[in-house]
C-alpha cells in the first residue's frame, strides 16, 4: 500500500512557482526548488517528475488562475453592466501591475517569452489561455454593443484583441518600471477609445472596481 505523502502538495507548488518566477525556468535548478520547498530532490522527482514537468504543472496552474480571474470580472450579466464589467477588468490588470513594486511581471509572461519558442507544452498552454482570456472580453464586448454602449458596427473580435493586447502589454511596460499612474492612464485610454454609436458620448467607468480584489 503506498504511503501517503507527508507535505501538502500546494504549499510545495506554490514555493516551486515563486522560485521559478523570480529566477526563471532556465536560473532555477532542482537544487534551488529543494532548498526553497524543504524537500529532497528525490522527493521532488517522485511527485513531481524533473524540471520541466514541475514547470508545466506550475505554469498550468497559474494559467488557470489567470483565466479564472479574468472569469471573476467579465462573468456576464445583463447587457447594461456590460461596459462596467470591461472597465473593471482592465483597471484591475492595471492596478495590480501599478502595485507591483518588485516589478517581477506576470509568471505566464515570463514562462512565455522564455520557453515557448522550444517547448510545445508552454506554447499551448499559453496560446490556450490567450484565446480563453479573448472569448471573454469579446462576450462583454457584444453584450455592450447590444446596449448601445460601444458601437455595434465595429468589429468585436478586433476589439477583444485590442483589450487584450492593451492589457497583456501593460504587464511588460509595467515591468519595465513605467510609472504607475502612467499605467492607470494607458488603461483609461484604452476603455475610452472603445467607439460609440455615433451621436452618443461614452458612458463614464471609474477605477473605483479596480481596487477589488
Amino acid at each position: 500500500m503506498a504511503r501517503p505523502r507527508a507535505f501538502d502538495e500546494h504549499q510545495v507548488l506554490e514555493r516551486a512557482r515563486e522560485q521559478f518566477w523570480t529566477t526563471g525556468y532556465a536560473g532555477t535548478r532542482m537544487d534551488d526548488i529543494a532548498r526553497a520547498t524543504g524537500l529532497g530532490k528525490g522527493s521532488l522527482y517522485g511527485a513531481f517528475g524533473d524540471k520541466g514537468k514541475l514547470f508545466h504543472r506550475v505554469f498550468g496552474d497559474w494559467c488557470t488562475a489567470v483565466v479564472e480571474v479574468a472569469e471573476g470580472r467579465l462573468a456576464g450579466g445583463p447587457d447594461a453592466e456590460a461596459l462596467d464589467r470591461l472597465s473593471g477588468y482592465v483597471h484591475l490588470m492595471a492596478e495590480n501591475t501599478a502595485s507591483d513594486t518588485e516589478h517581477r511581471g506576470c509568471l505566464l509572461a515570463k514562462g512565455t517569452a522564455e520557453l515557448a519558442e522550444h517547448d510545445p507544452a508552454v506554447a499551448g498552454r499559453s496560446a490556450e489561455t490567450m484565446t480563453a482570456l479573448l472569448t471573454l472580453l469579446r462576450t462583454e464586448i457584444s453584450a455592450a454593443q447590444r446596449h448601445g454602449d460601444i458601437d455595434g458596427a465595429a468589429d468585436p473580435e478586433r476589439l477583444a484583441a485590442l483589450l487584450l493586447t492593451v492589457v497583456r502589454g501593460i504587464e511588460a511596460v509595467g515591468k519595465a518600471g513605467l510609472d504607475p499612474e502612467t499605467v492607470r492612464t494607458i488603461a483609461d485610454t484604452a476603455l475610452a477609445v472603445l467607439p460609440v454609436p455615433e451621436g452618443e458620448k461614452r458612458p463614464a467607468t471609474g477605477r473605483g472596481q479596480a481596487h477589488e480584489k
